[in-house]
């Protein structure tokens, strides 16, 4: 291993010559300079870790000195100073310093300085790495005995908590044991949605899609403040934890927990039931006229406005005044937030924000946004970026100035798919890659939960012996015609309407303004 090279840059230099020794001791390369010009030739020709930076040199300053270095160079500087004034630590902090250090300094001063700003990161990423390989044995245990749908909750969020504290080091063996552990994850989650999914429905009856706001929302709302209900399309629970801390700087969390999406994880079906508060096969029954099958031309998210009043109106809440909105453009939004004040005054407001479906959409369609969101760390990452730029951000500053609760959910999440898997169907088979309905359809069976009777899940059916059939994991369902053509273009995109931990269960985040 390399010495670390140390620059350390005193007009009294002479004088510490026992810190020098102490540090060369230690293991440490040092350099010394008397003045700012001869530092900054040193630095230009040389490549050091660090610099030992002294305030109060004749010629050019410390600060003059400093304000140079980093004009060319990326290295941390440690100020050191006779004066206390606040005036010179303000400066020296405003200019990015790495440490600072009042004279006299004694040489373990000096040894926990270089620590810190050297050896932080390598201490950081030994530690999350083993911390991580003893969480791995539990949850690997943990995966041989879930008996409820609340665990799989537990052990995926157990997952997420350290797939983003990974993105933090770099540590690619990790990573990769990490994406091994979320895999099996979603194979066994997998397994059990195919032998438990129907009772979920019928007996268990956890929060689901279309109980989620009769059971979560409607109870909380308040006689004297309003409630608004941010719905973000497609949002994953990993990624509602890296915008987490930027909400937290407007809001309390009151309660952050999940609840399942209905299948199939796609919009028409899970936004749909979450704003009717009823399944597929209950919404096509009591409004025949609006419901659209998946072969049916024409828009098949046109009516959860109508959808939210009919529930209200079945659950007697009919006399709250709500409103509905729907953000599919940033211009939209931004007239949205000017005109804010029309919002406050209702009891329940809803929004719902595209941004995140669009952006899994265009990394189908340009391959810029492939490139931009090409894992999901850098999915995270680009979703933080739209995030602190959007106009939902201005909205929720809005939101906790007039001190309105906030609920932030989504209808279903969506997962990187890699794996493709013939399907054989007819002209009217759905078109979407994680799920199918239709007629006649043939399958690779290991790939796929297969609803032969659509009714008893309650979904409808488009005629009688039509069925669905879902995509386990990382498969996507792509047609024999243009085969080659067909894996390539949709191959590591973001897709959903299957079974996955990402897509299915889904974040629900209940808050407060502070």
């Amino acid at each position: 291993m390399e010495k670390v090279k140390i620059l350390w840059v005193d007009d009294e230099i002479e004088l510490l010559k026992p810190h020098v020794l102490f540090l060369e001791a230690k293991g440490y390369q040092l350099a010394t300079a008397t003045n700012g010009e001869d530092a900054l030739e040193m630095i230009d020709s040389e490549n050091y870790d660090i610099v030992f930076l002294d305030e109060n040199m004749p010629g050019l300053t410390g600060l003059e000195t400093l304000s140079r270095i980093h004009e060319n160079h990326n290295v941390p500087v440690v100020m050191i100073t006779k004066s206390e004034e606040e005036y010179i630590m303000e400066e020296a902090i405003g200019s990015k310093i790495a440490d600072y250090l009042i004279k006299p300094v004694n040489p373990n001063q000096i040894l926990l300085s270089l620590k810190k700003n050297l050896d932080t990161k390598r201490l950081v990423n030994d530690k999350v790495t083993s911390d991580y390989q003893k969480e791995f044995r539990e949850i690997s245990m943990a995966l041989m005995d879930v008996r409820s749908l609340q665990e799989w909750a537990d052990i995926y969020q157990k997952i997420l908590f350290w797939e983003i504290e990974l993105d933090k080091i770099d540590s690619e063996g990790m990573v990769e044991i990490l994406q091994m552990q979320k895999n099996e994850a979603n194979s066994q989650f997998f397994k059990y949605v195919k032998g438990n999914y129907e009772s979920w429905l019928k007996d268990e009856k956890p929060t689901m899609s279309h109980t989620l706001m009769h059971e979560k929302v409607f109870p909380k709302m308040k006689a004297d403040k309003p409630t608004f209900f941010i719905l973000i399309d497609n949002l994953r629970s990993d990624q509602w934890r890296v915008i987490r801390p930027a909400v937290e700087e407007w809001f309390n969390i009151e309660e952050e927990t999940t609840f399942c999406s209905i299948l199939p994880t796609a919009t028409q079906y899970s936004r749909n039931a979450i704003f009717s508060g009823l399944t597929p096969l209950d919404i096509s029954k009591r409004f025949p006229h609006l419901w659209k099958n998946d072969h049916e031309e024409g828009g098949k998210n046109l009516h959860e406005k109508e959808f939210l009043e009919d529930q209200l109106q079945r659950l007697g809440l009919g006399d709250k005044k709500m409103s509905y909105h729907k953000v599919v453009q940033q211009q939209y939004g931004k007239r949205l937030v000017d005109k804010f004040h029309t919002l406050k005054n209702n009891d329940l407001n809803v929004i719902v924000y595209n941004f995140v479906d669009m952006l899994s959409h265009a990394k189908t369609e340009m391959d810029m946004i492939r490139e931009l969101a090409g894992n999901d760390k850098s999915y995270r990452a680009l979703t933080l970026t739209w995030f602190e730029n959007s106009s939902l951000l201005d909205m929720l500053k809005k939101i906790a100035d007039c001190g309105a609760d906030l609920i932030i959910t989504t209808d279903h999440g969506t997962i990187n798919v890699t794996d493709p898997s013939q399907v054989v169907g007819d002209k009217e088979t759905s078109s979407n890659l994680r799920y199918k309905t239709g007629k006649r359809l043939k399958y690779r069976e290991k790939d796929v939960m297969v609803m032969e009777d659509p009714e008893r899940f309650y979904l409808p059916a488009a005629n009688l012996s039509s069925k669905f059939i879902f995509a386990r994991e990382n498969v996507f369902l792509t047609y024999p015609n243009n085969y080659n053509h067909f894996v390539k273009y949709f191959k590591d995109t973001y897709q959903h309407g299957g079974i996955s931990l990402e897509e299915m269960i889904c974040p629900f985040i209940r808050l407060s303004a502070k």
